[in-house]
């Protein structure tokens, strides 16, 4: 995915285009994409490898069109966007991000990526002349100005989904036929987490963040939301001409500039694991500091509720205010939520020796009873949220925290 871009070439390059195809015409020396005839024009999907800043982990994906007469190529690709839109960010926080499509020569817009380390991949497809032909006269469409923006979707609708649909609107739906019959690799979830496992933060921060939306098995053509997957799965997409015969789609893979970064892994990362770990050793500091180190003690559970409660806020804004429909219906609310909030003043008061309060009690009975549920709901039959290592990180601590506040007794006075 790439930032927005002003450079004088791509502008030129754009302007020409869209002027070959509103006018119609061209002089012979001007020849090239815009009006070639379908049998010159040579179609090729161009994989981008993943980058080192996290907007660009997933990987970027075009469609290079070149006119085998004149020799011009231009890429086409969905995954621009641009920081100083007016309410950009806000935009972003709401779900509702513009991206834009673009063109550029060849050339230029694959130096960028082979000058940062970035494999580049082509892989031309065994198009019709009528195919090519459609399929540039849609990108051209989609190229002007009342067409080139989309509401970009994380999972649903970003560059790479972009071109499989307009590579499969000008085969006639024939990607869609094949790759929905086929079962995909990994879930959303799964994908995120192994692409995002270089930065670690990042990663968990997403986990904790996706709802049973991203655990939903996935096709072939849904999990080619990913460039790296589309490259793969395409290559064994078969298609029929005009005689009849079968053969396949890819005519062929050159990889133009290999991968000089290090690579995401093959599987995604197990956090059942350290996050089990990580929960049981807050519990074990907070009883430990309960006895010894009270204001320790007071200090390490204010750290946990205050940060639960403010995933809770942040989780529940996403389902109710949000269009991030990956993010609805999040179970770790029920681990996670504002009422932590409310436990504060007892914890600190508990340091001293003083005992919760019955509306207390109450309230911590109730989030071991969320606690209780978001296991169960676990163990539901059918698909349901992938949060096993959130409910191990969260029930030691909340046990903990319920001994410590529940468990504490008045000091005994003195008799007069």
């Amino acid at each position: 995915m790439s930032i927005f871009s002003h450079g004088l070439g791509r502008f030129l390059a754009v302007c020409l285009l869209l002027l070959c195809a509103t006018l119609g015409w061209a002089a012979p020396a001007w020849a090239g994409v815009a009006n070639a005839p379908g049998a010159n024009l040579e179609v090729s999907l161009i994989t981008y490898g993943p980058g080192d800043t996290y907007w660009e982990r997933f990987g970027h994906d075009a469609i290079e069109l070149r006119d085998a007469a004149s020799g011009e190529s231009v890429t086409f690709n969905y995954g621009v966007f641009d920081f100083d839109e007016q309410g950009f960010l806000l935009h972003f926080a709401a779900g509702r991000m513009h991206y834009l499509m673009d063109a550029a020569p060849t050339d230029v817009d694959q130096q960028y990526y082979m000058s940062v380390g970035r494999s580049v991949t082509r892989q031309p497809l065994a198009f019709t002349p009528a195919q090519a032909t459609a399929l540039r006269d849609f990108l051209l469409w989609n190229l002007r100005p009342e067409n080139v923006r989309y509401n970009y979707d994380y999972y649903a609708d970003n560059c790479a989904t972009r071109v499989r649909d307009a590579l499969d609107k000008a085969l006639g739906g024939v990607l869609h036929k094949q790759l929905e019959a086929r079962a995909g690799g990994m879930t959303y979830r799964q994908q995120t987490a192994r692409l995002m496992s270089q930065q670690a933060w990042l990663m968990l921060i997403l986990d904790l963040g996706l709802g049973p939306y991203a655990d939903h098995p996935l096709t072939a053509w849904q999990e080619s939301f990913l460039p790296m997957v589309l490259q793969k799965e395409i290559a064994s997409v078969t298609v029929t001409d005009a005689d009849g015969a079968v053969h396949p789609l890819v005519l062929g893979e050159r990889e133009i500039s290999p991968n000089r970064l290090d690579a995401p892994p093959a599987q995604a990362p197990d956090l059942r694991l350290p996050l089990g770990l990580a929960g049981v050793i807050f519990a074990i500091l907070l009883l430990a500091a309960r006895r010894f180190l009270p204001t320790v003690y007071a200090l390490l559970g204010s750290l946990y509720l205050v940060l639960g409660g403010l995933v809770g806020v942040v989780l529940l804004i996403l389902w109710t205010l949000t269009t991030h429909h990956s993010a609805w219906a999040n179970a770790n609310l029920l681990l996670f939520n504002p009422l932590a909030f409310m436990l504060l003043p007892t914890l600190w008061r508990s340091r001293r020796g003083v005992p919760a309060s019955r509306r207390m009690d109450l309230l911590i009975v109730l989030q071991l009873l969320a606690g209780l549920t978001a296991v169960l709901l676990h163990w539901m039959p059918g698909v349901v949220q992938q949060n096993q290592p959130w409910l191990l990180f969260a029930l030691p601590i909340w046990l903990a925290l319920a001994w410590c506040v529940r468990g504490t007794r008045a000091p005994a006075r003195l008799a007069p």
